[in-house]
């Protein structure tokens, strides 16, 4: 995809998540995120954005530290002010990001083109799964994802974030998983062991694997972010593998 359909995505997603707080009580539950109420799912996703902002708008080379965040952030709002304290934020990340140049020189975390295609692609995701969990604690069926930003999504967990050595996915014995949209062409082959998880992109092939998920790219973005449960894709073959799933895909900002 291309930084401005993600820049898109991004603006779309953060305006959907601010209007399903904004007629929500604070304190409801957040289902997906189960220690969380919606108060602290707008916190952490406007702390975020604040967060990457930083780094676009002020090319900073290296990670911030606990006093940099905290510039970033700003003073925190109470419940009352907290959902256009979102807003604002999300308003500023697109605008950094729209007006950031080709070359922005700044750090990132993950295997991008660019740091600048890494941020846009990275908080667009980032916003598109909390839109999400912000839906589910409004009691709303989450709004459709289009298949190829989905397809992009299951790419960048699968590829980038699951195949970094500090992530805990691990099996005694080697075991495969194998994910196929049936509305896009695209495919991964993913091995579970004792080793850091290692993804094949299978765009023309799908080979036998312990456990097989297909369905469409929205469903498999969304269950693969542990946002939906296995019932709603058809799965086939060892189901265990993905129980293990459940507890060891966790994913970290950096």
């Amino acid at each position: 995809m291309e930084i401005s359909e993600h820049i898109d995505a991004l603006r779309r997603d953060g305006a959907l998540l601010a209007d399903a707080a904004a007629v929500t009580d604070l304190d409801a539950p957040v289902p997906t995120c189960p220690d969380w109420r919606l108060a602290d799912l707008l916190r952490h996703t406007g702390r975020v954005h604040r967060w990457a902002t930083a780094y676009v708008a002020d090319g900073h080379r290296v990670p911030l530290d606990d006093a940099g965040q905290q510039r970033a952030w700003g003073p925190d709002p109470d419940d009352a002010g907290l959902v256009e304290w979102f807003r604002s934020g999300h308003f500023g990340l697109v605008a950094a990001l729209e007006k950031a140049p080709a070359d922005l020189d700044c750090w990132s975390f993950l295997p991008a083109p660019s740091p600048l295609a890494f941020w846009a692609r990275r908080q667009a995701h980032e916003t598109a799964v909390h839109r999400v969990d912000a839906e589910f604690a409004a009691g709303q069926e989450p709004s459709a994802t289009g298949p190829a930003f989905a397809e992009d999504g299951i790419a960048e967990l699968l590829t980038r974030f699951l195949v970094r050595p500090k992530t805990p996915l691990r099996s005694e014995r080697p075991r495969t998983l194998l994910v196929r949209t049936t509305d896009r062409p695209a495919s991964w082959l993913v091995t579970v062991s004792q080793e850091p998880v290692v993804t094949q992109e299978l765009p023309d092939g799908a080979p036998a694997a312990d456990c097989v998920v297909s369905g469409r790219a929205h469903e498999l973005y969304l269950l693969l972010w542990n946002r939906l449960p296995l019932e709603r894709v058809t799965a086939e073959g060892d189901r265990s593998l993905f129980e293990l799933w459940r507890g060891s895909a966790r994913i970290r900002w950096s």
